[in-house]
């Protein structure tokens, strides 16, 4: 049973999208959060559009029949690939178009975009931006490798940091100012980033500027009317449960979690708890 307070469902394809409930949390403390992480089926950056529209729609079905009050397509590649043919009664946000704006804020002249595979192909970064300031100059990179290091827990080894140099190292040497992050799971990389950015470029993380839309629909922290939930909190899924995913949910969260292991494509709801000790 939850609280009074909004109940809103996020999902991605991994651990990724927990940057935005930990953003969420920060800026809707009142709020109780459902997350899904398609892990199973995971990464979604390197599938075709066809793929990924069929998953996102089972993941917002899933958290529909939830009864949710929001709905934040956290990962980058659903948002630019699948978000706009989905017909959607509950209120919702992709992270593309926030992070597209606050990267137009932050500019100066030349923004640098990472994200997957799929979602630098299909240009929605650019195009978001370009619409909001034509004037910009945008270039683009994809890095598949970085959403398996952060899966596989690597955010601060050696490895992951020549890696981030060499994906970085055109962008860089065509002068960008901002480094848009293009993907939930970058944020956890943001150390390096910074490192290997050095201080003249500005880092645009889009879990942030989603959670600032999102906490606009509920300016006083409520859902449904009346005082905040008893206990709010988070309640994690996932399509394929792991230990490994479990401990980087803690570290993104930063408290004790427990995993439900479940099959979007059924409509009675199946868990399995993972023992994450």
């Amino acid at each position: 049973m939850f609280g009074s307070g909004p109940l809103i469902g996020v999902f991605d394809s991994g651990v990724g999208g927990l940057t935005v409930v930990a953003a969420l949390r920060r800026r809707l403390p009142a709020a109780t959060i459902l997350y899904l992480g398609d892990t199973a089926r995971l990464p979604y950056g390197t599938k075709s559009r066809r793929t990924v529209l069929g998953y996102t729609r089972a993941n917002v079905d899933f958290l529909e029949r939830r009864g949710v009050d929001a709905l934040v397509v956290a990962c980058n590649t659903a948002s630019a690939m699948a978000l706009e043919d989905l017909d959607l009664r509950t209120p919702h946000w992709g992270v593309l178009e926030p992070g597209a704006s606050s990267a137009v804020a932050a500019a100066g002249r030349h923004v640098g975009v990472i994200a997957t595979e799929s979602t630098v192909r299909s240009g929605a970064y650019e195009h978001a931006i370009r619409r909001l300031n034509p004037e910009l100059l945008v270039s683009q990179r994809a890095c598949p490798l970085l959403v398996p290091l952060v899966e596989e827990g690597w955010e601060d080894d050696e490895i992951t940091e020549r890696i981030v140099g060499r994906y970085l190292e055109p962008l860089l040497e065509a002068k960008i100012d901002t480094l848009l992050l293009g993907c939930t799971h970058y944020p956890l990389l943001r150390g390096v980033l910074e490192r290997v950015c050095g201080p003249g470029v500005s880092l645009v993380d889009s879990a942030e500027s989603t959670s600032q839309a999102v906490a606009r629909q509920f300016p006083k922290g409520d859902g449904h009317g009346g005082s905040a939930p008893k206990a709010p909190g988070v309640r994690l899924f996932a399509t394929d449960a792991g230990s490994r995913f479990a401990r980087l949910a803690e570290r993104i969260l930063g408290e004790p979690v427990a995993l439900e292991w479940v099959d979007v494509n059924e409509t009675g709801m199946q868990t399995q708890e993972v023992d994450v000790r």
